[in-house]
């Protein structure tokens, strides 16, 4: 068992530890830190974690083996440092970073940090994890398995989609300031889109994007529309809408079919010269998919599944694509 602390207790930080505790035989919960502990002592008590308002003292607690970030974004990469300096492996939410440079520093001090122990497992640095719980949906396991496989031919053409209402429902004023969450829905949905069409595709060659709003803050109208062209010459596109309810897709077109997933069980495979395949998977807890996958790889069981490579490539597209919105404003 992973001993973790969880850092940012808020909104998503507490359905992060619902989905871990006393659920998981992988991970859980010894430690949180919060900067307004009087409105989560409540909370923490139930799940008995011990509860700190400061960073410093999980760092220092040797039995912590892990730290998970659920915290403003423009605090992630020094807070990913400290945990790397400190020894600790550390998961943090999405997005990694808010700039290419961030993201590099970030992933770097993971990987030159020194040895860390765990059940007996010497590794060089310390394990980088990031929130990215749609991979973990069926039908994108599926999707993955089918373009592993090359039956879709030769790579032509990405696209995704993914609306929600949370930023509504979940009004916080730091995701919704621009230098914390800028180009409408990209640090709130978007970037789900973002990390699988370049886990896909690969690393972005030109970004055209833009925003319309037609009402502010805090229950948001707007739209994001992105356009892409990957260095592999493969084109792309991405939506994002922070007031429709809940909506998926993604779709990954090639010279020999396409395979669409829906939602988070559906997947459509296109084949040439043959009917669609339709297939629905049985659902799963994702968040709960995805720390299991970060501790197994902690723990020596299994490789990451994310390298840190393509977690910078991901903000270095995210960068681009506040950059092309900022330039069309």
């Amino acid at each position: 068992m992973i001993n973790a602390a969880i850092v940012g207790i808020g909104w998503w930080g507490q359905k992060i530890v619902a989905a871990v505790q006393g659920r998981s035989e992988r991970l859980c919960f010894i430690s949180g830190v919060s900067k307004e502990p009087d409105q989560v002592r409540d909370f923490t008590a139930r799940h008995g974690i011990r509860l700190s308002a400061d960073l410093s003292d999980v760092l220092r607690d040797p039995q912590v083996q892990a730290v998970v970030l659920a915290t403003p974004h423009s605090l992630h990469t020094q807070q990913i440092i400290a945990c790397a300096q400190a020894g600790k492996a550390v998961f943090c939410e999405k997005p990694l970073a808010l700039t290419a440079a961030d993201a590099k520093r970030a992933v770097d001090a993971c990987q030159k940090a020194g040895v860390l122990a765990v059940d007996a497992c010497q590794k060089a640095g310390v394990l980088l994890g990031i929130g990215t719980n749609k991979r973990f949906w069926p039908c994108m396991r599926e999707l993955r398995r089918v373009v592993d496989s090359g039956a879709l031919g030769r790579l032509l053409h990405v696209e995704g989609h993914y609306s929600n209402e949370n930023t509504g429902k979940h009004f916080s004023s730091w995701r919704t300031d621009p230098a914390e969450a800028p180009a409408a829905g990209l640090t709130g949905s978007g970037i789900h889109v973002l990390d699988a069409l370049v886990s896909y595709a690969g690393p972005v060659r030109t970004v055209q994007a833009q925003v319309l709003s037609l009402q502010p803050q805090p229950d948001p109208l707007d739209t994001l529309t992105v356009m892409f062209e990957f260095e592999r010459g493969i084109s792309g596109t991405l939506a994002a809408i922070r007031s429709t309810a809940f909506y998926w897709r993604i779709h990954v077109f090639g010279s020999a079919g396409s395979a669409e997933a829906i939602g988070e069980n559906e997947l459509i495979v296109r084949l040439n010269g043959q009917p669609p395949q339709r297939r629905v998977f049985e659902p799963v807890d994702s968040l709960a998919a995805e720390f299991d996958a970060f501790a197994d790889a902690l723990a020596g069981r299994t490789t990451y599944p994310i390298s840190g490579d393509e977690m910078i490539a991901t903000i270095a597209a995210f960068e681009a694509v506040v950059t092309s919105v900022e330039r069309e404003r």
